[in-house]
């Protein structure tokens, strides 16, 4: 699929950008992706959390943020309290705990509806490559590059390429669905 790579790494890219939506979805668990997009000031540059402080998962339901620089301790609370996280930070002075809550039945379905949401805006932009590539495969058809036959050929292809990333999507969101039911 050499001449289809270039389509192929686009689609990737909109299925990569997906999973590291779907890692910020507050499912319950503890995950440190939450915090992927919390940054606080440090020495006047902004900086993600993950690169002054350790984070680690003492339990399922619980992350812990032990800056290197104890200094930090309160910029970090700050900036999580500041972030779309929703979850207010337990401070000890030396790190800080975010402990996830258990969903309610409201807040499921509102995740569910959000799982769902972007899955579908992926299979759109994921559709949107397909119709570029077929627009570029029929300028080379317009311009005697290819034949009529070799079009419809990369159509399939292009089709069956589409098809394929449609299904991975529908993966990652029943999989994602899937994790919040269970919690």
């Amino acid at each position: 699929m050499g001449k289809y790579e270039v389509y192929e790494h686009k689609m990737d890219k909109c299925i990569n950008y997906l999973v590291e939506e779907y890692d910020t979805v507050r499912a319950g668990r503890a995950n440190a992706a939450v915090l992927d997009r919390v940054t606080v000031d440090y020495y006047g540059a902004p900086s993600p959390i993950a690169q002054v402080a350790s984070i680690s998962t003492p339990d399922p339901r619980t992350l812990m943020i032990t800056p290197w620089d104890q200094s930090l301790v309160k910029e970090i609370e700050k900036a999580i309290l500041a972030s779309e996280v929703g979850i207010t930070p337990t401070n000890d002075g030396k790190s800080l705990r975010l402990s996830f809550p258990q969903p309610t039945e409201e807040r499921r379905k509102e995740l569910l509806k959000t799982v769902s949401k972007k899955a579908e805006e992926t299979k759109v932009s994921i559709r949107g490559v397909r119709r570029d590539a077929i627009e570029a495969f029929k300028k080379q058809q317009k311009a005697s590059e290819i034949t009529e036959d070799d079009l419809k050929d990369i159509e399939k292809d292009i089709q069956k390429l589409t098809d394929d990333k449609i299904k991975e999507i529908d993966n990652l969101a029943a999989k994602k669905e899937k994790e919040i039911m269970e919690i």
